[in-house]
């Protein structure tokens, strides 16, 4: 009861409730606090998908036979290509894929059912690849509706000597937003825990007030834990808003133990304030601590694995990222939440996520130490 009295009669108390009070009445901070983490996690949910849908298809059928038709039906019998146009000449189609208006194109040769007799036929099939992936996508696809094809006019099936039987793990449905949102829920706390904790520091050089906290009674460490506590507990908070987004709007399943993701989270809470003092420290304005977020969040985001998987980087980047905490942090979320694992899988990460906090935390410290002084 004493030691519990003693704090809350000291100045570090004092300054905490200075924290809250100001805090409060910032209703600019609140807003920060919850409507862009809750914007970006539905609409990087929502928009995030590696999935390809209804590509623009354009057809020449010189040889207008029914196994022609039959070919074109197959094509656009699911969702992956729409039959847009139908172009009189190779001369139009290759227009209207110039011009943007068709993504497919796919030329039948008038002689298509006498090669069909003798087993073996060609078609054209040209495909716009500015946008690479949705073109290695789109002709995986359409190899893929092509050998569905050939299967069906084949007349002798051949049973395969080897026959897989498939299961996919933790993901059974394949629903591409269990992937991005815990990612997205990395990302946002990255971002915001670094821009607030960054803005709420320079705003007291702004206004002043730091060099009036230097004639109180309290210390340098109480003067920094004062401003850590009651940013991190607002930050646990988006964290939990997060959690509640990612269960209930997209269904994102949760098989581990939460008192173990709320611990590691509240860790890469520090992380991100930590961050956001050093910004605090290099900055002179609120506009600038913005524009170098920038410099650091960025290279954070694209190389931590939060929308593109690490192993499609480059090797030289799949190395860098490893000093990022936010890769760490997105393995723990992702381990946590779909595959239920504990310490016993995750403790890398996890020893990570600790050297960083560590590391950066002692860092911030002493730059607002100096600074103070």
């Amino acid at each position: 009861m004493k030691l519990i009295q003693r704090l809350f009669n000291s100045p570090f108390w004092a300054l905490v409730k200075k924290e809250i009070s100001q805090i409060l009445r910032n209703k600019q901070l609140i807003v920060l606090l919850i409507v862009p983490p809750t914007i970006q996690l539905l609409l990087y949910g929502f928009i995030l998908n590696p999935d390809v849908h209804n590509l623009r298809l354009g057809v020449i059928d010189y040889a207008n036979v029914s196994a022609s038709r039959e070919l074109v039906s197959a094509m656009t019998s699911n969702r992956i290509f729409t039959l847009e146009s139908v172009p009189s000449s190779e001369k139009d189609l290759s227009r209207q894929v110039e011009e943007g208006k068709l993504d497919v194109g796919v030329i039948i040769p008038p002689d298509f059912a006498r090669q069909l007799t003798q087993k073996s036929a060609e078609i054209q099939v040209f495909i716009d690849a500015v946008n690479a992936n949705t073109a290695g996508i789109a002709g995986n696809y359409m190899n893929q509706i092509i050998q569905q094809y050939n299967l069906h006019l084949t007349e002798a099936r051949v049973i395969p000597p080897i026959s897989p039987e498939v299961v996919f793990l933790y993901n059974p449905g394949l629903t591409s937003s269990w992937f991005f949102v815990p990612g997205v829920m990395g990302l946002v706390l990255t971002l915001i825990g670094t821009l607030v904790s960054a803005i709420t520091v320079v705003r007291e050089k702004d206004t002043g007030t730091l060099e009036q906290l230097l004639m109180t009674p309290a210390a340098n460490w109480q003067i920094l834990l004062s401003k850590i506590v009651p940013l991190a507990v607002l930050l646990l908070g988006d964290v939990l808003l997060a959690l509640t987004l990612a269960t209930v709007v997209f269904h994102v399943p949760f098989r581990g133990n939460f008192l173990l993701f709320f611990g590691l989270s509240s860790m890469y809470v520090f992380v991100g304030i930590s961050l956001g003092i050093m910004l605090a420290t290099v900055c002179r304005s609120q506009q600038q601590v913005v524009l170098t977020s920038f410099f650091i969040n960025l290279p954070m985001v694209q190389t931590s694995g939060a929308i593109a998987p690490i192993e499609a980087m480059p090797p030289f980047f799949q190395v860098v990222s490893l000093l990022n905490p936010l890769r760490h942090y997105i393995a723990i979320v992702r381990g946590i939440l779909l595959k239920g694992v504990g310490l016993d899988v995750l403790w890398i990460n996890v020893l990570a996520l600790v050297a960083f906090a560590v590391v950066l935390l002692t860092i911030s410290i002493n730059k607002f130490r100096s600074q103070l002084s």
